[in-house]
């Protein structure tokens, strides 16, 4: 298999996911703007979501995936369904319970979360009202990401990627012509979130049939596998909620700002998980089974060049993508949000939060690529470790750059935090000798210093004044964007050529 091509297709599946992402929200700003309305959906979406990362994409993925690669290496077929069954019977019945919990709990669940909204009694009752809707989402997409682990464990990265376009298309439909049935319209949103959740999960169950995996409620508490991935799941849950954690906190913190922060912060965290999951999710995804596959048949070596490959990919493609980022931050907000009753403020409060995050953008993507060399040697104590550091920091930042940097300040704490929380897991992996680098690392950086600059200039150049781009329509401003960001990513890839850099150099098979 071929990890580059593999890298491609995931990441192609992801950038139509992302590219709906962006008309999505694109959707929302033209019809809801940025306000009292937005910011109440966007903490009820937010809870759910941050859920989901704790009980399925973070923790249950971390922990039960090398697990599962282990028996499927190992152990049979057999054997690897009854794991399969088992263990998805328990988190559903794990899931069911937190859901019933949270919609019950919704009131109490807002209060702790965005305390700032009980100032304004009506955009707390929304919020409670919205939070109910969409609290189911968290079963859904859990389950969607324990399929997900599975299919990737079997080789069927593309399905998994793919999937995440279906909530940008319920999101797209509800907003677009659902939104006058509601009363306030903001709920179709809502609706939006449950019904993706329930799209998602259908869509799989095609395909878990084909590889032969489809769970069955099945549960054997007294199972082995069930107990070593419940052991794992502990500190992995503990891990992963020290992140959501602070992301949480900025929630709250941001809630006691001026009106739209919450919003100013979501859209730009939207630009930023373009390139975060265009790279980092696609490289976390392929690299966990294959790093455990490596594990597995104790191949050490092979586990070092592994994580050789994927870092230097980070940093070849992560790194123009900051500097775009931080470049083309007014360019790229004005094509995407500027209209209706998103106004020239929110583009310029909505800058101001995407410049800081993308000074953390290559720390966001190495903590994708650092964290699986751990998980897949079955290690998730060391990153939790990492990550209270890391919140700690981070936590302190968050009291210094508030007072001077209002909702900004929030955006370049997590972004230092995740460099932290990079420079940190490196360090270790160093230290235990389970990652070694391959020669060359210094005139590679060097090289890709000298294209990082002839594209900044480029882009500064093309990109003229932020003026210039407050006015017109998106008939004239998208392919300005298109024709600056086709001109900076030419300029990089032929500086990195005329240095003898080329495709087949990245090719790495496993």
């Amino acid at each position: 298999m071929n990890l580059l091509k593999v890298l491609a297709t995931v990441s192609g599946m992801t950038f139509l996911s992302r590219v709906l992402g962006f008309i999505r929200d694109t959707v929302i700003a033209r019809v809801f703007g940025a306000g009292l309305a937005t910011d109440a959906f966007f903490v009820a979406f937010k809870i759910p979501n941050l859920l989901r990362r704790l009980f399925a994409e973070g923790a249950f993925s971390q922990a039960f995936v090398p697990i599962l690669a282990e028996y499927k290496n190992r152990r049979g077929d057999e054997a690897t369904r009854a794991l399969v069954d088992h263990v998805s019977a328990l988190l559903a019945l794990a899931l069911a319970a937190v859901t019933l919990v949270g919609v019950i709990a919704a009131p109490l669940i807002i209060y702790v979360s965005a305390p700032g909204f009980a100032a304004t009694p009506h955009k707390l009752d929304l919020t409670v009202q919205l939070l109910r809707v969409t609290f189911p989402y968290i079963l859904f997409i859990s389950l969607t990401a324990l399929a997900g682990g599975i299919l990737n464990t079997c080789g069927r990265f593309s399905v998994p990627a793919f999937t995440p376009v279906l909530l940008n298309l319920s999101f797209i439909a509800f907003a677009l012509w659902a939104a006058p049935y509601f009363e306030p319209p903001v709920k179709a949103l809502a609706w939006a979130v449950f019904c993706g959740g329930v799209l998602q999960l259908a869509f799989q169950v095609p395909f878990l049939l084909k590889v032969g995996l489809l769970p069955r409620f099945r549960l054997n508490l007294g199972d082995e596998g069930v107990w070593r991935v419940a052991r794992q799941m502990g500190p992995a849950v503990f891990g992963v909620s020290i992140s959501q954690v602070s992301l949480l906190v900025n929630v709250i913190f941001a809630s006691f700002l001026a009106t739209g922060s919450v919003s100013w912060l979501y859209y730009a965290d939207r630009l930023m998980e373009f390139p975060t999951g265009l790279l980092g999710v696609a490289l976390g995804t392929i690299l966990l089974p294959s790093l455990s596959r490596h594990y597995a048949e104790r191949s050490g070596a092979e586990y070092s060049r592994l994580l050789d490959w994927g870092l230097r990919l980070t940093f070849l493609l992560a790194a123009p993508a900051a500097v775009a980022l931080a470049i083309l931050a007014v360019p790229l907000i004005v094509t995407l949000f500027h209209y209706g009753a998103f106004s020239a403020e929110d583009v310029m409060m909505t800058r101001r939060a995407l410049v800081a995050y993308s000074i953390g953008l290559i720390g966001l993507i190495m903590v994708k690529v650092l964290a699986p060399g751990f998980y897949a040697r079955q290690d998730i104590r060391t990153p939790v470790r990492i990550a209270l550091v890391t919140l700690g920091l981070t936590q302190g930042m968050n009291f210094v750059f508030i007072w001077p940097l209002q909702h900004a300040g929030l955006a370049l704490a997590i972004g230092l935090g995740a460099c932290v929380n990079a420079g940190l897991l490196y360090r270790k992996l160093r230290a235990r000798n389970v990652y070694q680098p391959q020669p060359g690392w210094a005139v590679f950086a060097l090289k890709l210093l000298v294209a990082l600059c002839a594209m900044s200039a480029v882009l500064w150049f093309a990109a003229g004044s932020d003026a210039s781009w407050l006015s017109g329509g998106i008939g004239a401003r998208a392919p300005r964007l298109s024709w600056i960001v086709t001109l900076g990513a030419a300029s990089y890839f032929a500086t990195l050529w005329l240095f003898g850099f080329r495709l087949r150099d990245f090719s790495k098979r496993v």
